[in-house]
């Protein structure tokens, strides 16, 4: 089995979603010891955002093909994606242009899109300074995941979230122990 860790929080180790990437990725090596794991931080190496590419040997177009070939062989994605201003990091946006590619992971039929690129898993890591519930007209940030997603016709996508960590650290604390709380009962390992 194959996961791909992928972070995208600027914050470095401030950041929640990588804290809680980490111990979703921990757990499920725990879960299985074979695990095999590719990890790619956004914001440490940047993707340029996407442009058209003529020449297969542009360094962009390298970079494409290498982060597609990470998707299409992992069989779970973990994702550490903060909401900045109500929606996701502009680094996590260059990844998902790679990765939603017409005749790759989704294609038009008469009958509409296809998504192409079922049969895995993924796993959202969310912090978010505010509260938003399942029903905020203003969270743009899983919305878009999950419609995104779902394009590609992955369908089996689940979020972590930490909620209102900027309130304050009281608050920030309690969001981070509760979700490595569901962390845990999520991805329990075997006595």
């Amino acid at each position: 089995m194959k996961l791909l860790h992928i972070d995208s929080s600027a914050l470095g180790a401030h950041s929640v979603t990588r804290e809680l990437t980490a111990a979703i990725v921990a757990a499920k090596q725990r879960q299985n010891p074979t695990l095999e794991v590719t990890y790619r931080d956004l914001a440490a190496q940047p993707l340029p955002h996407w442009t058209p590419v003529a020449d297969a040997a542009d360094p962009a177009a390298v970079a494409a093909q290498a982060v597609m070939d990470e998707f299409l062989s992992a069989d779970v994605v973990v994702i550490g994606a903060p909401m900045y201003n109500f929606g996701i990091p502009s680094s996590l946006k260059a990844w998902i242009d790679r990765v939603m590619i017409a005749g790759k992971t989704f294609r038009y039929t008469a009958n509409g899109p296809e998504g192409l690129a079922g049969g895995r898993k993924v796993i959202v890591a969310s912090a978010r300074g505010g509260f938003y519930g399942a029903e905020s007209d203003i969270d743009f940030q899983e919305a878009y995941l999950r419609h995104v997603f779902g394009f590609i016709g992955i369908t089996d996508v689940e979020f972590v979230r930490a909620e209102g960590i900027g309130i304050g650290p009281e608050q920030r604390a309690k969001a981070v122990n509760d979700a490595h709380a569901e962390i845990h009962a999520r991805l329990p390992v075997a006595a």
